[in-house]
């Protein structure tokens, strides 16, 4: 299939092409968040013009839909609809946190992983992820939690970059995967998606947003400065 994938809910912005029977995935990174707002688009017709394609000619276009950084999800939400609208190509809005448990289980070739996403403000965005014959099973919708909530089962992995904000007991002895949702991944799970729902219009495709406040009052912020003291012990280990 001929597909474009985008993904912009970290810090790091990922896009990938992919041609059948013309060679390996086309494919860039480069700084996320903000900064994505201007390179997206640049990277995207860089890549489509070493393809050798036109967007019309595009089966489907993918991006990470969410949890991630608000201005992220925004950007890639927009461009997406953007795209597909004036190409009259369809839109998929794929779960970052499923795009970690791909992107891990290339790496390491596990089956089910639990994904977490620091979503910062002292918290993370959690999902579990089963992969079957007929592919992947949703265990656990992705969620807004506290790291002290996040549960890892025995047997299970734990991936993404948001494990170091775990409390031990709770990764346990899983295995620990640096897993992103990069744009790769959301190209092996786009034909999935696409073969599931053949009708994916443009506008119908939105981020998920799981936070309704994207900033600390000047009073959360100083709780949370106190609790990184005190886990240093007071000695000032433990702030930034």
């Amino acid at each position: 299939m001929k597909l474009l994938a985008f993904d912009t809910s970290t810090e790091t912005m990922s896009v990938a092409v992919s041609r059948p029977g013309a060679g390996p995935v086309l494919s860039c990174e480069a700084a996320g968040g903000p900064q994505a707002s201007a390179g997206l688009i640049p990277a995207i017709q860089r890549l489509l013009a070493q393809a050798g394609l036109q967007l019309p000619e595009l089966d489907a276009i993918a991006f990470g839909r969410g949890p991630g950084s608000f201005t992220g999800l925004r950007t890639a939400c927009a461009v997406a609809q953007g795209l597909g609208f004036g190409a009259g190509v369809p839109v998929l809005a794929l779960d970052t946190l499923l795009a970690m448990a791909e992107d891990a289980h290339a790496r390491c070739g596990l089956l089910q992983f639990v994904t977490v996403l620091d979503a910062r403000m002292g918290e993370v965005y959690a999902a579990a992820y089963r992969r079957e014959d007929s592919g992947w099973r949703t265990v656990s919708e992705p969620a807004l939690l506290r790291p002290q909530d996040v549960r890892v089962p025995a047997g299970w992995a734990v991936a993404g970059n948001g494990i170091g904000l775990l409390e031990a007991a709770t990764v346990g002895e899983a295995v620990r995967v640096a897993a992103q949702p990069t744009a790769a991944a959301l190209l092996r799970l786009a034909p999935a998606a696409l073969a599931a729902a053949p009708v994916h219009p443009a506008e119908q495709a939105l981020p998920l947003y799981l936070r309704d406040k994207v900033a600390q009052t000047t009073e959360e912020r100083a709780v949370e400065r106190a609790r990184k003291d005190n886990l240093g012990g007071g000695s000032g280990a433990g702030k930034r």
